[in-house]
């Protein structure tokens, strides 16, 4: 009989939210973990320390109060990364601590070390005191999560070149900066640091921000950065990077030059599986090592699973812990939770913050889809009035026919809570007319869905009315 039912290696949002799921149904569960602290990099390098700068950003930086007031002040003289870093240290030590409480309460072992998988069915680890502890399991789920991708032409060094698990260890704030990237990662340090005074510089190799992004969106997101001093170099890439004299210097292949007191590359992530031993066991894998897997996220060695960043796209800490259920729901038949929604909210903390589901209007033209556009604007909403957010909207997607929703796009603030209104509609298949029959609070943010319906109404009259003119 196996040491235990489960083993997980990686205690991130898959890892932690999959062992509490078999545990939660009886079964013994160990979690290894390499790091010396709980929560992956979503907890300790990534999604809550960013988020968490950001607040802190519009906090010291008086963006919110700025629009309110009108007051036009610069950053307190004398301010370190630490007096920035301050509320993510509390609010870090607070989340670590529940995932430690919901570790106990489902009496999950935690075992300190590297885990390496050396047959089906067993983990050996090299725990942090120098032992060597073998872990026999009946399934074994793989939740190691992913790292920022290193090009190998970019010497990284961490005091001047940066990558976006380092730069929030950087000692002082630049008074310039280069971001290379104009993916979801490049583009929020960038508004971070914008918005914290920094002279930034966006350089991306394509003609526009966040392709997967609506286009209307992603351009309102560009003019809004550009306002806040915001630079953009698009079409264009860095053929060398080098440090001299203190400053970071970036070769661009046309021919320029440009330099800056720091520079971030966010040249996207690959997966974390070094030293699991994956390819003598023979798990397949794919480009920067990600884990091939089923659609229950099984590997191709049945009792081995994989969830999370480590498998690839989404990659979000919110479909990691729900691809963790759904792998374990199936590795032990527990009949409960046997699919992730086909409707996934997207959410970018950019200042301002933008956020999605389902299509945009780009992939409605390409795919040959009829549709129809709602709209509606903060700047006619008494919520907007009130935050002083004139910039932010609402836009509705959906099916002339018979005004099915498509898709969901929003900027401005609180869009990443207000983007499940429309996907909890999408996902019971409903029709824009849900959100005209809903009653919302007023005055609320959330009242601009029934006005983008209402907008909706009107476009889908006047396409009425053409139809019948044949």
């Amino acid at each position: 009989m196996p040491d235990y039912d489960l083993v997980v290696i990686g205690s991130g949002p898959a890892g932690e939210k999959g062992a509490a799921q078999a545990a939660y149904f009886g079964k013994r569960v160990a979690l290894v973990e390499r790091a010396t602290s709980l929560g992956g990099s979503a907890l300790n390098t990534g999604t809550i320390p960013s988020k968490t700068l950001r607040e802190t950003a519009l906090y010291f930086s008086g963006l919110r109060q700025r629009g309110l007031y009108g007051i036009d002040y610069s950053l307190k003289e004398g301010l370190t990364v630490h007096d920035f870093m301050h509320r993510e240290h509390v609010v870090v030590a607070q989340e670590r601590q529940i995932i430690e409480q919901n570790l106990a309460r489902h009496q999950i072992e935690v075992v300190w070390g590297s885990g390496a998988i050396i047959d089906p069915h067993t983990v050996r680890v090299q725990t942090h005191s120098g032992d060597t502890r073998d872990l026999s399991a009946e399934i074994i789920l793989i939740a190691t999560g992913s790292s920022p991708f290193h090009p190998p032409d970019v010497p990284f060094d961490h005091e001047y070149i940066y990558d976006s698990d380092s730069i929030l260890n950087m000692k002082a704030i630049p008074k310039t900066m280069a971001v290379v990237g104009g993916g979801i990662i490049g583009c929020e340090y960038a508004s971070i640091f914008t918005a914290l005074g920094v002279q930034v510089t966006l350089v991306e190799s394509r003609d526009r921000l966040l392709p997967p992004v609506d286009d209307e969106i992603a351009d309102k997101l560009q003019t809004q950065l550009t306002q806040l001093g915001l630079r953009f170099v698009f079409n264009e890439r860095v053929s060398q990077t080098e440090v001299r004299g203190g400053r970071v210097s970036l070769q661009l292949q046309s021919g320029g030059r440009l330099e800056y007191d720091i520079a971030l590359f966010a040249a996207g992530r690959q997966s974390n599986i070094q030293g699991l031993g994956l390819e003598a066991l023979g798990v397949e894998l794919g480009p920067r090592g990600l884990i091939r897997v089923n659609e229950h996220y099984q590997t191709n060695i049945p009792n081995i699973y994989a969830a999370g960043d480590v498998i690839g796209f989404p990659a979000l800490a919110s479909t990691s812990m729900e691809q963790a259920r759904v792998a374990m729901v199936h590795a032990f038949n527990l009949q409960y939770k046997e699919q992730i929604s086909p409707v996934l909210p997207y959410a970018i903390y950019t200042i301002p913050e933008i956020a999605m589901v389902g299509l945009t209007e780009e992939e409605c033209v390409a795919q040959n889809i009829p549709h129809l556009i709602g709209r509606a604007y903060y700047a006619n909403n008494p919520r907007g009035q009130i935050i002083g957010d004139l910039h932010g909207m609402v836009k509705l997607v959906f099916t002339p026919a018979d005004k099915k929703l498509l898709g969901v796009h929003l900027i401005g603030e609180m869009s990443a809570e207000l983007i499940h209104i429309g996907a909890q509609v999408m996902a019971n298949d409903q029709t824009i007319d849900a959100f005209i029959m809903a009653v919302y609070n007023y005055p609320t943010l959330s009242d601009a869905y029934k006005y983008a319906a209402y907008d909706g109404l009107g476009q889908w009259e006047e396409w009425r009315t053409q139809q019948e003119r044949g």
